[in-house]
């Protein structure tokens, strides 16, 4: 067979260090949320990216590097989605899309960061936070005291795992999956209230 029959040759399109640094990220978090950070080597993240380790090298200065910029990215998604100042009744319909949208930085985020020495930190700062906007938001209905403490701590916790549950069961119906989370946590807070 000449050069002639097959075809005109198709320029390869190189990607800009942008593109790449988002390509690298994105296996990375499948990588990631597969495994775990201790159990996925740098060879794992560039096979699923279909690089080369050298390639991933160019954009991140080590394995560490390269989950804190997953984790980074994780962060900014979720809080963009789901905002981060106030709960109210679309709270949890946001925090659905936001898990539907990137499952793998979800689970990453609150299934392995959170099991992991190293990065415990950041997700210990997000659920600070997290208890500090419930515990200001579910002020408003429920006394200061011991059980408004209580809900502030486990309403955040609770929500989390139910959604986390929810991307393991192949996320059905997000709809009922909202109305279904937001009735546990009303009853969290009616729970709360009856405490007094």
């Amino acid at each position: 067979m000449s050069d002639h029959d097959a075809g005109p040759a198709r320029p390869v399109r190189r990607l800009r260090r942008a593109e790449r640094r988002e390509q690298i990220l994105d296996a990375a978090t499948r990588a990631f949320a597969r495994a775990g950070y201790v159990a996925t080597g740098l060879d794992d993240i560039a096979a699923e990216a279909e690089l080369t380790r050298a390639m991933l090298y160019r954009h991140f200065d080590s394995k560490a590097d390269l989950y804190w910029a997953v984790l980074d990215r994780a962060c900014a998604r979720l809080a963009e989605a789901t905002g981060a100042d106030h709960f109210d009744e679309s709270s949890i319909p946001a925090l659905l899309r936001a898990a539907e949208a990137d499952p793998d930085g979800f689970r990453l985020l609150f299934r392995h960061a959170a099991r992991e020495p190293d990065f415990r930190e950041l997700i210990d700062t997000i659920q600070a936070a997290s208890r500090e906007i419930a515990h200001r938001n579910l002020a408003r209905a429920i006394p200061a005291g011991p059980w408004l403490d209580w809900a502030a701590n486990l309403i955040p916790a609770f929500t989390l795992e139910a959604v986390i549950t929810w991307l393991d069961a192949g996320r059905p119906d997000p709809d009922q999956a909202a109305a279904r989370i937001s009735q546990a946590v009303h009853g969290i807070m009616a729970a709360a209230q009856s405490g007094r």
